[in-house]
């Protein structure tokens, strides 16, 4: 699929979910027992948590703000040797981008099977549960609802009817906000990380080789900078944070790391 229109479906996407997360957050607000809150607290079921549909979008988001700090870094670093060693700047940069990459995707793929592992096990252990004391389950559910806001018998009659169509799904998303037929992938998030880490790593990599040595290092940090402030904003917004914290926060780490990488490379470059 063309990245013109991936792009666009991949936010609708986000949007939905964020609209259905918001709805679950409001479930408190409501009357005890009204109608709009026995439709809210139905609604996210099936549709799996947040968290575990945007999964890959983390990843992504971080591998791109890591491929932009890391890969400006060490082309900074290698530029502040000599800046018109062309070669030596395109070297160091497709090394970099090539070992990192895959680097952090394997990372990405071990941290998401572990945690995939673990949604399991919580299911196992739960259909266990269920078999040895479903009438006591049931209860406990509805004490969970009930301390959500629910009044205690419109609490007992959602545990009955989610019960009723999926009892494990109904308790792992009650409990631990897991939907078990909606588990994490994998593959999914390493793929994520490692083209979000090149598409990233790109931006220094092809603005230091685009100009002149007198312009390199000064554009590239404003290039660096522009770029960790879009992916500052939109990892507060999948967040739901504060989003000037989180660019400000951004910002001040990547100049701290393009900081240190020029003056390791200046000082190395003058004593050779």
């Amino acid at each position: 699929m063309a990245l013109t229109t991936l792009f666009p479906s991949l936010l609708g996407r986000l949007q939905a979910d964020r609209g259905r997360n918001a709805r679950l957050n409001r479930v408190g607000h409501l009357p005890q027992g009204s109608e709009a809150a026995r439709h809210e607290d139905h609604e996210p079921f099936g549709h799996g948590s947040l968290s575990q549909r945007l999964n890959w979008l983390r990843a992504g988001v971080l591998g791109a703000n890591d491929g932009i700090v890391s890969i400006s870094g060490l082309l900074v670093g290698v530029a502040a040797v000599d800046p018109s060693d062309t070669s030596a700047i395109a070297i160091a940069g497709t090394a970099g981008i090539a070992s990192a990459a895959l680097s952090m995707s394997v990372g990405e793929y071990v941290s998401v099977s572990t945690q995939r592992d673990t949604e399991r096990q919580l299911a196992v252990e739960k259909h266990a549960d269920l078999a040895r004391d479903a009438l006591g389950e049931e209860r406990r559910l509805a004490g969970i609802w009930e301390d959500k806001g629910l009044s205690p018998e419109t609490a007992r009659t959602v545990a009955r009817e989610l019960t009723a169509r999926d009892a494990v799904g109904a308790h792992l998303t009650a409990e631990h906000n897991i939907d078990p037929h909606d588990l994490t992938s994998p593959w999914a998030a390493a793929l994520s990380s490692l083209v979000s880490f090149v598409a990233g790593s790109a931006l220094p990599f092809l603005t230091m080789l685009a100009l002149g040595p007198h312009l390199r290092i000064p554009a590239t940090v404003v290039a660096v900078m522009v770029a960790l402030a879009v992916t500052g904003w939109v990892s507060a917004w999948l967040g739901e944070a504060p989003r000037t914290r989180a660019v400000v926060r951004l910002l001040v780490g990547g100049a701290a790391a393009l900081c240190l990488t020029y003056g390791i490379g200046h000082v190395f470059g003058i004593s050779a």
